[in-house]
């Protein structure tokens, strides 16, 4: 079994050179990807969107959001945005690094993702408008290729290959899918090519 610790995920995002994607025609914006350890075990935390939101209502995703003009950086999106929807402070994350850009397709935007290290327990304090429920899924399930289902279209567009995690009922895909395959397929290779850490 792979083992990943903070300073092996810290360690293969500075190794990386995320691909951006530079379109004019797509909004900007930044989600945290939030990585804890509870009892010896790593986990990344999802956040359900509620029905009251404009789009993606009931999806799993992260916490972030669309850039706003007095956002000086991507980074500085995805840290207001989780500060709203589910209240973690930006002093309490630790940023490990970044993965590849990803565009949503319904929406017209790109989601430019960061590997957050918080503290757990944590106490959240949840934007129930935007926040129905935080969920979280021991990084153990989402990095054995077994649990990634393929080939799944929940709605017509077909345009990429659709992806998903299921967790104790619970349906994690789209673009967050997209992420989180990208996110576990470089700890696997980077940790498999036996490189130290």
């Amino acid at each position: 079994m792979l083992k990943v610790t903070k300073e092996r995920i810290k360690q293969v995002l500075h190794n990386y050179q995320k691909k951006p994607i530079s379109d004019e025609k797509l909004k900007l914006s930044a989600v945290l990807i939030p990585v804890f350890c509870k009892e010896g075990e790593y986990h990344i935390m999802f956040t359900k969107r509620s029905e009251q939101v404009d789009l993606h209502k009931g999806q799993f995703c992260f916490p972030g959001g669309t850039r706003d003009s007095g956002d000086s950086t991507l980074l500085e999106t995805a840290l207001r945005e989780a500060k709203e929807e589910i209240g973690l402070e930006a002093g309490d994350v630790e940023i490990l690094g970044e993965v590849d850009d990803c565009p949503t397709l319904s929406s017209g935007y790109i989601i430019s993702p960061f590997v957050a290290f918080i503290p757990y327990p944590y106490p959240f304090t949840i934007d129930n408008k935007e926040v129905e429920e935080i969920l979280s899924i021991p990084l153990s399930i989402l990095i054995d290729e077994s649990n990634l289902r393929q080939d799944y279209y929940p709605s017509e567009y077909r345009a990429v290959p659709g992806y998903a995690y299921e967790y104790n009922g619970k349906i994690v895909w789209g673009a967050t899918a997209r992420i989180v395959k990208q996110f576990m397929e470089l700890l696997r290779s980077e940790t498999e090519s036996g490189t130290s850490g």
